[in-house]
Order: C-alpha cells, then sequence, then structure tokens
C-alpha cells in the first residue's frame, strides 16, 4: 500500500508504521491521520498481524501539529482537523490488537498523544518528550488530560502539563510515562523483541484481555469488571485455538522436563 504521509511495512506477524514527514520532524497534517488510520484498519483486518509498533522517519518520533498549516485554518477547518484527530486516537486506544510506540526523537504535542494512545511505550533514552501547549496557547488532545494522569499520577501530570517541560527517555521511564528507555541504536530492536513476544501468544486472547482492560479504565464496577471477566474466559476456552494451546503447552513442559 502507498501512503503520502507514511511509511507501512509488515515484518512476519508484525506491522510496522513509520511517520514519514521528516523534513519537518513529522509534524502532523490532516493527511498523516488518515493515512494512520488507513494502515491501523489494514493491521486490524489481517489475521496475521498481531502486534503493530509506530514510530518515526528521521529524528523526531513526531513533533505533533503542522503548526503553518493551522496558521491558516478557520475554526472550522480546525475543529474538522481535531475531530480526525481525536478519531485517530479513539481507534488506536480501542485498537483489538496490542500496539507499541517507539519514541526515536522528538515526541511533543499530539505526537506525544499518539504514543500515549498505544498500549507500550518504548523510548530512545535521549527522546524529548512533553506537551508545549500552554506555551503556545493551545490545550492537549488525544484523551490525554487521562492517559497521563492513569501513568503518572494526577500531581505529576498537572506538573508536566502546566510547566510544559520536556523531559528525556531516562526521566520518563523513572516516572513510569514509558515501559523501558534504551540506547537509540537499540530502540527498534527492543520494539520488534517486544511485538515478537506478544505475537507469540493467543490474538483472540489478547483481544479479550485489551478489551478486559480499557473497560476496566472507563470505571465501570468491579461486579460489572468480573461478569466480563468470566465471559471473556469462555469465549477464550470454547475456541479451537484453546486446544492447540494447551497441547503446544504441554509438550513444552516435556521438552523442559527432559533437559532437566
Amino acid at each position: 500500500m502507498d501512503f503520502e504521509c507514511i511509511i507501512y511495512e509488515k515484518e512476519g506477524e508484525i506491522a510496522v508504521i513509520k511517520l514519514n514527514r521528516p523534513h519537518v520532524l513529522n509534524a502532523m497534517n490532516k493527511q498523516l491521520w488518515l493515512d494512520l488510520q488507513q494502515a491501523m484498519e489494514d493491521a486490524r483486518i489481517d489475521p496475521g498481524i498481531k502486534a503493530v509498533i509506530i514510530t518515526g522517519e528521521g529524528r523526531a518520533f513526531s513533533t505533533g501539529a503542522d503548526l503553518k498549516e493551522s496558521k491558516t485554518r478557520s475554526i472550522e477547518e480546525y475543529r474538522d482537523y481535531l475531530n480526525e484527530l481525536q478519531e485517530a486516537s479513539r481507534k488506536i486506544i480501542r485498537f483489538e490488537k496490542p500496539t507499541i510506540a517507539a519514541i526515536n526523537g522528538y515526541a511533543l504535542g499530539s505526537g506525544y498523544e499518539l504514543a500515549l494512545a498505544c498500549d507500550i511505550r518504548i523510548a530512545a533514552e535521549e527522546a524529548q518528550i512533553g506537551s508545549p501547549e500552554a506555551k503556545v496557547t493551545s490545550s492537549v488532545t488525544g484523551g490525554a488530560m487521562r492517559l497521563i494522569q492513569d501513568l503518572v499520577g494526577p500531581g505529576k501530570a498537572r506538573e508536566l502539563l502546566f510547566t510544559a517541560e520536556y523531559i528525556d527517555g531516562k526521566e520518563a521511564e523513572r516516572i513510569g510515562l514509558v515501559n523501558k528507555a534504551v540506547a537509540q541504536d537499540r530502540l527498534m530492536d527492543e520494539a520488534k523483541a517486544m511485538a515478537a513476544k506478544i505475537a507469540k501468544n493467543s490474538a483472540f486472547s489478547l483481544k479479550m484481555i485489551k478489551r478486559g482492560l480499557l473497560i476496566a479504565q472507563e470505571g465501570v464496577s468491579l461486579e460489572a469488571l468480573m461478569d466480563y471477566e468470566v465471559e471473556a474466559c469462555l469465549a477464550c476456552v470454547s475456541t479451537k485455538e484453546r486446544q492447540v494451546s494447551l497441547k503446544e503447552f504441554e509438550n513444552r513442559k516435556k521438552g523442559d522436563s527432559a533437559k532437566r
């Protein structure tokens, strides 16, 4: 598939989406969001894909909204752009397959928010991450007002958003904003290794577990969540894949015993 603003590739059971506007540090325009949604939909309907990695081409993940483009928008055009952004964020947050953001450089504003929408974040140690919105008389989008608090707590979230300061990958790992910070030259290897571990598991189980995690985040009662857990477990064990998985697990155990 050919895209204007992204590079989309499949490597076995892993799809890699690379934001591809390096001349503007992958600043986001409407077309980029449209391309991203189309690639995500292709990955969603492809039964061979079990995990998706999103990263950036060049020295940035994304520096956020393309301010040159935003200067010429009317309020209605801006609303249309923001609605497209929000819809893309919703699709990524609710995407039924695990997503990994490989933060290779600057991840600012809506670029940062794109990383927050992913399930797992791995950052280069020197990556610069932050929300500059308060400095440019704007506000955060992409569900970030809740997503940041879920990761680092209300107090730290307020500090990050109110000061509009950037932090590097190491600090982001320390406060729990990213799962792991690694050397720049190891970033994609780490992201692909994580995706490969995920891809070894049942796609149906991953889908049901992710859905349950989202339900839990939405603040449903414990009783309602536990009812979902029962139905999710029953749905999993009723699949043909279940018997294959049990047989494979049994064979692995026998193999481990034989090595001892």
